[in-house]
């Protein structure tokens, strides 16, 4: 089926079944652009908490999907395809949670989005890469300790910000793994007037080169806002469309051709099509930790109403 019968089944049944497309950031081109709301880890969150639709179809990751059926509970929220998987949320379990608990019982749980529902459901708060530093600032004390999971490389970035010390897991994303500092190296000799911005998930070596470290949201609003008119983007290649749409007249050049999420791409039109014709794959959790990983996450939501202003 071509594309464009596919796009009018998709806003047929849209309709019919009363329904809300979300998509990440690093979705495909052509999924961003049929989604109702498209935004980073933050900004869906918000947006799922406030849905009316009876049903929520995400485009993203398996924990985003969870995300979304934790606080939209009375909603079906379906996943195109429940593969798309996120390798840095399968680095930690709850188990590995409850251990570093035991080890350290005067500690507290931040947990980034990038985790599962049972993750999350033994955290204290939750945090996105956007919100992170303001959160450690606003809701912990200054002499509290702090387990940070999973992500070790955006654990570095909030240390660094905060002046904090965290308790670390050293789960970190492959794909922002992939991009070398030589290939940075090679585009900002080849761009000098290039404003280099990367995700807080990549590694330190990368970091260090970068002119901005942001989240997929806030690269948004920094190349809006920018003067320059050329941007080295450390990220995964789905932002450059987002990015590409909002500022027809600047240039936007990926860091490295390998930053690429094979499981962020799992998600097709035919998929999404098919999803919503049969009203599946559906994401189904235990009420029990749906209700624990609930407080982490409506608390963050709460909070960065607060302080990202």
């Amino acid at each position: 089926m071509e594309n464009i019968e596919l796009i009018e089944k998709i806003q047929k049944l849209r309709k019919e079944k009363n329904a809300i497309i979300l998509a990440h950031n690093y979705q495909r081109p052509e999924i961003q652009d049929i989604a109702d709301f498209s935004g980073d880890s933050l900004e869906l969150s918000v947006k799922a908490a406030e849905v009316e639709e009876k049903v929520i179809v995400f485009c993203g990751v398996v924990f985003m999907a969870e995300t979304a059926k934790v606080l939209s509970p009375d909603k079906i929220v379906l996943l195109p395809d429940l593969k798309a998987g996120c390798p840095m949320a399968d680095m930690i379990t709850a188990d590995d949670v409850r251990k570093l608990k035991a080890q350290h019982p005067n500690a507290k749980v931040l947990c980034y989005v990038n985790s599962s529902a049972e993750v999350k459901a033994e955290a204290d708060l939750c945090c996105t890469s956007s919100n992170a530093a303001k959160i450690v600032d606003y809701a912990f004390d200054r002499n509290q300790e702090i387990i940070f999971v999973p992500d070790q490389w955006l654990a570095r970035v909030v240390a660094q910000r905060t002046g904090r010390k965290f308790i670390v897991w050293d789960g970190y994303c492959p794909s922002h793994a992939r991009i070398l500092p030589e290939e940075i190296i090679a585009l900002k000799n080849r761009f000098p007037d290039a404003a280099t911005m990367v995700h807080p998930e990549c590694p330190k070596e990368i970091c260090d080169l970068a002119d901005e470290i942001l989240s997929t949201g806030q690269m948004s609003k920094f190349a809006k806002q920018s003067s320059a008119k050329t941007f080295i983007v450390g990220t995964e290649d789905g932002m450059l469309h987002r990015l590409r749409k909002e500022n027809p007249d600047k240039n936007f050049i990926l860091a490295s051709k390998n930053a690429l999420c094979p499981n962020m791409k799992k998600i097709t039109l035919e998929k999404l099509a098919s999803s919503l014709e049969t009203l599946s794959p559906e994401i189904i959790l235990d009420a029990q930790i749906m209700k624990s990983a609930e407080k982490s996450i409506r608390d963050m939501i709460e909070i960065s109403k607060k302080v990202m202003l």
